[in-house]
């Protein structure tokens, strides 16, 4: 019966210290989840892991008839605590185990419904069904560890480059993006929304005098696809920058952060990476190409992929620009600019009032679907993991290219008003971490990216 450790757990050490600095015949105290049981007559092998990793156990009847009892009837991901001698063995996982003269059951574990060994035996539907159970696989742990290590490489190079952290709200009065791409909440007496991005807050941050902002925080899309890449609800790290000269000196910040990130996890994680994830992108990060949107659509012309000019870029093109650009560049990250305004947000700068000598608002008024924007798209092997450009900073323009969307100022009205007291030129972009880890490990899913996934149908757990 699992009860109340007799041995110290105040003395415990990460599994991994009694590799890396424990000394052999001193005692030591760990606990964890019982990972594999093999019982040969008087003696039981116990595989324990605890987060830094695993050890075996030795536990002998002739040394603890208790001990020897209690290990031979443990279930799988029971969690133990357990003292005992430091001794080494050519047989034992990294050359050394622990010889038990202790062990306590702090809780017993029941018939484990999926496996957790070998996730691949199991659709993924269930197992993230059972999801506290399905992160307990080193691999899938590593998927987290990559993605804290990335989050933190983000962090650490804006404020290394002077961006001020802010915290914006998820709640807001109207739809960040326009469209009907929203999740409607009901606040207090009135309809509001769930935030598709900080963008309108971020631009708030710049006009307010900070200058240069970032957030990493959770995004909303009520987007209703069943595919390998969408997440409804998934982490962005957003930022927004004044007194630019043009989006150009944003994708050097885009770059320049998703460098940092991709180069910290591999420094970090490189060699347990490559164990795991074979089809993982481990190779130093070169200059990234910057090609606008009229070439690519020539390139993807001569594979028989054919795109109006006005058009997106779909999934399809998409990769096969990666293709193309990592055969002829070398490079898995390439930058596509100078979308249409058929493919871009209201606030987006078009290229006709970015011009030296450009008048305010005749350059933003009857934009054509094709007319070039002052924005971007990064792919990372084949996905979009970034989008970004300058914004519209010209109050009348705002209107004109809000009415353009078909939506109505009157619904931005405080957002607009913003602009009217001085606003810098400036842009910003937003980075879809989930997408940055799905691409460097090679993940065919983006919902093993996410700790509890949210699409279409799930809300549980």
């Amino acid at each position: 019966m699992a009860g109340m450790p007799g041995v110290d757990i105040s003395k415990r050490v990460p599994i991994r210290d009694l590799f890396e600095r424990g000394e052999v015949g001193r005692e030591y105290v760990v606990a964890g989840w019982v990972d594999a049981v093999r019982v040969h007559g008087g003696i039981v092998f116990v595989v324990l892991r605890d987060r830094s990793g695993r050890v075996q156990l030795v536990v002998k009847k002739n040394v603890s008839r208790e001990a020897w009892q209690k290990a031979r009837d443990l279930s799988l991901e029971s969690v133990v605590v357990a003292k005992g001698r430091l001794v080494e063995s050519k047989a034992a996982l990294g050359g050394r185990e622990l010889q038990v003269t202790e062990l306590e059951v702090l809780a017993e574990a029941d018939p484990l419904p999926i496996d957790i060994h070998e996730p691949e035996k199991t659709v993924l539907a269930k197992r993230l069904d059972w999801r506290f159970l399905d992160l307990r696989n080193p691999r899938n742990q590593l998927i987290f560890l990559v993605e804290a290590e990335m989050a933190r490489a983000a962090r650490q190079w804006f404020i290394e480059h002077g961006f001020v952290e802010i915290f914006t709200p998820k709640i807001v009065g109207s739809a960040t993006e326009g469209g009907a791409e929203v999740f409607t909440v009901i606040y207090f007496d009135k309809p509001a929304y769930l935030a598709q991005s900080p963008q309108l807050y971020k631009q708030m941050g710049v006009i307010a005098g900070f200058e240069k902002v970032f957030e990493i925080g959770p995004a909303f899309r009520a987007e209703p696809h069943h595919t390998t890449r969408h997440l409804t609800e998934y982490t962005s790290i957003d930022f927004e920058m004044g007194f630019i000269k043009s989006y150009e000196d944003v994708m050097d910040v885009v770059e320049g952060v998703v460098k940092a990130m991709i180069e910290a996890a591999i420094r970090k994680y490189g060699d347990v990476i490559r164990e795991y994830f074979p089809d993982a992108w481990l190779e130093p990060v070169k200059e990234v190409p910057r090609i606008d949107i009229a070439e690519v659509k020539q390139l993807l012309a001569k594979k028989g992929k054919i795109l109006s000019p006005e058009e997106d870029l779909d999934t399809e093109a998409e990769r096969m620009i990666g293709e193309i650009v990592l055969e002829e560049y070398g490079s898995p990250l390439v930058f596509v600019k100078r979308y249409p305004w058929n493919a871009r947000p209201f606030y987006t700068m078009p290229c006709t009032c970015a011009v030296e000598g450009a008048q305010y608002p005749e350059c933003c008024r009857d934009l054509r679907p094709d007319t070039p924007t002052c924005s971007f798209d990064l792919l990372f092997r084949g996905l979009e993991i970034a989008t970004g450009g300058q914004r519209q900073h010209n109050p009348q323009c705002l209107v004109e290219q809000i009415k353009q969307k078909g939506l109505n100022p009157e619904n931005f009205k405080w957002y607009i008003d913003m602009f009217r007291f001085g606003a810098p030129p400036h842009g910003g972009a937003g980075i879809g971490l989930e997408r940055v880890v799905m691409q460097l490990l090679g993940l065919k899913n983006i919902r093993e990216a996410r700790l509890v996934p949210r699409d279409p149908e799930r809300l549980i757990p």
